[in-house]
């Protein structure tokens, strides 16, 4: 059974004073940085669904956006594939599409280990491949249908037009790139105003004022947003012949791109 996320719910204590800052631990007067530990594993199919609106819209459309783009014979990347929700919902749309290979990466050994557990509840016909590595490092080849759900916003601003070239350039004429992105908003009323809608939309979950404001401050210089336009643009600039954003709530978008 999922737990419920409770990671925010209770003032956490900053770093003692001249130690260095590590995955799960802050700074001075800091909320320690967030990261995908084992407590974050142990609670992340509710932490998702209760942060980020429009995520099960998005998983509920896998089934339908593979079954129209998934060639036979090709790959099926789901890079950062947390505990394989999306790569386990592209799998139900593949019926009728012969000999693919579903490839699941996530750099967060707990996010793996607890996605095996959850897959081999399953019985299905098509194996999906988990592998603990860096998605920096994969190899990307004969892919039709390749996933970054919110994983490029963790990844280096230096390093994301790199990724996306890669991604271009193993993928099959026909091929989809799915992007979804926590977005900034340049105007900016309009970002206070769209951040005040995503945080009405958590405390319609149940989540506190403390744990909103803990959480975010431990994403900060972790998760680093950018502009719809931005992305566009070096979607574009990594080979993709175009990009449209087909879903958006609050500061949350999804952007189909075609080879």
């Amino acid at each position: 059974m999922t737990q419920r996320d409770q990671i925010y719910a209770t003032p956490l204590l900053p770093l003692t004073p001249g130690l260095s800052p590590a995955c799960g631990s802050g700074g001075e007067n800091q909320i320690p940085p967030f990261c995908f530990d084992e407590r974050v594993a142990a609670v992340f199919p509710d932490m998702i669904r209760r942060s980020v609106p429009g995520y099960d819209l998005i998983v509920q459309a896998l089934p339908w956006l593979a079954a129209r783009v998934v060639q036979p014979h090709s790959h099926v990347y789901d890079l950062g594939c947390s505990l394989g929700a999306s790569i386990h919902a592209v799998r139900h749309g593949l019926a009728h599409t012969p000999g693919c290979r579903l490839l699941a990466v996530d750099s967060a050994a707990a996010m793996i280990e607890r996605a095996r557990e959850w897959l081999a509840g399953f019985r299905a016909e098509t194996p999906i491949e988990l592998q603990c590595a860096d998605v920096l490092d994969v190899p990307i080849e004969n892919a039709s249908l390749v996933m970054l759900n919110f994983t490029l916003q963790f990844i280096p601003q230096d390093q994301r037009l790199a990724l996306l070239q890669r991604i271009r350039a193993g993928m099959r004429p026909g091929g989809v790139l799915l992007l979804s992105e926590k977005i900034a908003i340049e105007d900016e009323a309009l970002a206070q105003l769209i951040t005040e809608l995503h945080h009405d939309f958590k405390r319609a979950q149940g989540y506190s004022e403390l744990e909103i404001a803990q959480k975010r401050q431990a994403l900060e210089n972790v998760l680093i947003p950018e502009t719809l336009a931005a992305h566009r643009e070096r979607l574009l600039a990594a080979g993709f012949a175009a990009a449209e954003p087909w879903l958006q709530h609050t500061r949350f978008v999804s952007l189909l791109a075609r080879v």
